[in-house]
């Protein structure tokens, strides 16, 4: 018999002949990823009454102060948007009830919503998170399942709770990982799972009963917010494990390494058969090869201080480091 844990429930969504498509939707989200889930929740129709984002924040070097995309796509469709700077003063709280959604979609909110708001709306409050859970609960799974290198990745649709992405799951939607995508490659593919996923959950609301199967605590694993630090290259590391590195900090931070007393930004690595060497160390006069914790690992893909994008034969060819030095 299965444990209770386990067993999936059933959460009665829509009675008598009220359809999803009448009810009344907020949505909560800030980047691209969410905004993708919103376009599909407006090309498919649904009532959404009310857009809750993230506030505006600078962006770039010159710190311009733009609009989230959610934001952007919300407004060019016409539906209101409120950015609360707090949600445990009242303000959020008195909103969303003025409000009065039948159901709240969250996707890439960016905050935890405290346990009043989430009590508002009477079908509850419904998360596409970016991971199979339990598995990478937290802000950035999508980072953390290619900087653990992942063979398989996806999102799932689950019921809020006050824990972090510890509510009842919906749905999951499965896909591989590619082993050079990076982060920024899979952030992109997963938004149209993520759309998917909402799609399939809200056609499950329209059938009158969504499941809700407990997630399993002890196969819980986490993923903390990147740091800027996390992006500094460690050489005694494994080629695969820089390998990782450097697609799962693409598109940022970034990883990176100093070289003759400057920065330098590295966007791919990969193993480099025939070589070995002291970790750091440069290795070869024509190609961007430097030993690591397993032999050698080839830099394909860099960013000098001060300089664009480019290969690692490219930069190699223009700045002719000398053999034997070391990086870091």
């Amino acid at each position: 018999m299965p444990s209770k844990r386990g067993r999936a429930r059933f959460h009665p969504a829509v009675k008598g002949d009220l359809r999803l498509k009448d009810l009344r939707i907020v949505f909560m989200g800030t980047p691209d990823f969410a905004a993708a889930i919103l376009r599909r929740l407006i090309d498919t129709g649904r009532n959404v009454v009310g857009v809750i984002s993230q506030p505006d924040k600078p962006v770039g070097r010159k710190q311009v102060i733009l609009p989230t995309p959610v934001k952007t796509l919300a407004l060019a469709n016409g539906i209101p948007v409120w950015q609360p700077v707090k949600l445990r003063d009242g303000t959020a709280l008195a909103l969303l009830k003025e409000l009065a959604p039948d159901l709240v979609v969250v996707a890439a909110y960016g905050r935890i919503l405290p346990a009043d708001l989430l009590q508002v709306p009477p079908l509850g409050c419904v998360n596409i998170h970016g991971s199979l859970l339990p598995k990478y609960r937290g802000a950035a799974p999508i980072q953390w399942s290619v900087l653990n290198g992942e063979e398989k990745t996806g999102v799932t649709a689950m019921y809020m709770a006050e824990g972090m992405d510890t509510g009842d799951m919906i749905l999951k939607l499965e896909t591989p990982v590619g082993p050079d995508e990076t982060s920024g490659d899979l952030f992109e593919r997963l938004a149209v799972f993520g759309a998917d996923a909402i799609e399939q959950t809200l056609a499950l609301f329209d059938q009158g009963a969504v499941p809700r199967t407990p997630q399993n605590d002890a196969e819980a694993t986490f993923a903390p917010m990147l740091t800027k630090e996390m992006g500094v290259v460690d050489f005694t590391k494994t080629a695969q494990e820089l390998h990782n590195l450097a697609r799962g900090l693409d598109p940022w931070p970034v990883a990176g390494t100093m070289l003759g007393g400057k920065s330098l930004k590295i966007y791919k690595m990969a193993a480099a058969e025939g070589f070995s060497g002291a970790p750091g160390v440069l290795l070869d006069d024509r190609r961007f090869v430097v030993g690591c914790g397993d032999g050698a690992v080839e830099l394909l893909e860099v960013c000098p201080e001060g300089g664009k994008r480019m290969s690692g034969t490219d930069f190699m060819r223009g700045r002719r480091p000398e053999k034997g030095v070391c990086l870091g």
